[in-house]
C-alpha cells in the first residue's frame, strides 16, 4: 500500500502541469505563476528520482533549493492575488523574513546534506498564513461571486490542505525517521495526491471578471 501511494503521489504531480498546458490560454497572471510553481515542483521531484536512480546517496540539496523557490513562487502568487496594498507589503516582508530564516537554517542548523525540517516548517507556516488571508479576502468581497469558479480558490484550498497537515510531519521528521517513516509518509503521499487534484481543478477554471 505504501509503495502504491508513493507511486500515485509522484504521478499526480503531472495532473496540474497537464491542466495548465491544456488550459494555458485561459490562465491569468496569477494562475500562470501557479502553473510555473507546479512545473518547478514536478521538475524537482523528477530530478530527485533520477539522481537516486543514478546512484546518488543524498539528494537533500535539491529539497533545499525547492524550498527557497517555493517561498518565492508562493510569495508571487499571493502578492498578485491579494488586492490590499498593506497586504501586498506584508507578503514582501514575510517572504523576506522566511528567506532569511531558511538561509540561517541552512548555514547554522541544517547543512545542505541534511533534511531541511525547520525550513520546510517555515514554508508551511508562510503558506498557511497566506492561504487563510486569501480565503478571508474572498469571503469579504463586496460583489457576488461563484468562488467555485475561481481557479485560485481551488489552488489555495490545495495549498492549505497540504501544508496544514504535513507541517507536523516536517516538524517531527527527525523523530519520525527513527521509527516508522514509511507509515507516516503515507500521510504525505495521500495529501499530496489530493492537493494535486485540487490544483488541477483550479487550473482548468477560467478567470472570473471582477469589479
Amino acid at each position: 500500500m505504501a509503495y502504491f501511494l508513493g507511486i500515485l503521489s509522484a504521478v499526480s504531480g503531472i495532473f496540474p502541469v497537464a491542466a495548465a498546458l491544456l488550459n494555458y490560454r485561459n490562465l491569468d497572471r496569477v494562475l500562470k505563476i501557479a502553473a510555473a510553481f507546479f512545473i518547478m515542483n514536478m521538475a524537482s521531484d523528477l530530478i530527485q528520482i533520477l539522481s537516486m536512480m543514478m546512484g546518488a546517496v543524498n539528494n537533500q540539496p535539491i529539497i533545499h533549493i525547492n524550498i527557497i523557490l517555493s517561498i518565492l513562487f508562493t510569495g508571487a502568487i499571493y502578492y498578485y492575488a491579494l488586492v490590499s496594498t498593506p497586504l501586498k507589503r506584508a507578503v514582501i516582508v514575510l517572504v523576506s523574513i522566511s528567506l532569511l530564516i531558511v538561509v540561517y537554517c541552512l548555514i547554522f542548523i541544517n547543512n545542505i546534506w541534511e533534511y531541511p525540517s525547520t525550513s520546510n516548517t517555515v514554508l508551511s507556516l508562510l503558506v498557511i498564513v497566506f492561504s487563510i488571508v486569501y480565503f478571508y479576502q474572498l469571503l469579504n468581497r463586496q460583489e457576488f461571486i461563484h468562488i467555485e469558479k475561481i481557479g485560485l480558490f481551488w489552488i489555495n484550498a490545495g495549498l492549505l490542505f497540504y501544508f496544514s497537515i504535513n507541517i507536523f510531519l516536517f516538524m517531527l521528521f527527525k523523530r519520525i525517521i527513527q521509527v516508522h517513516l514509511e507509515e507516516y509518509y503515507m500521510i504525505h503521499n495521500v495529501t499530496n495526491t489530493i492537493a494535486n487534484i485540487l490544483f488541477s481543478i483550479g487550473l482548468f477554471c477560467k478567470p472570473q471578471k471582477t469589479s
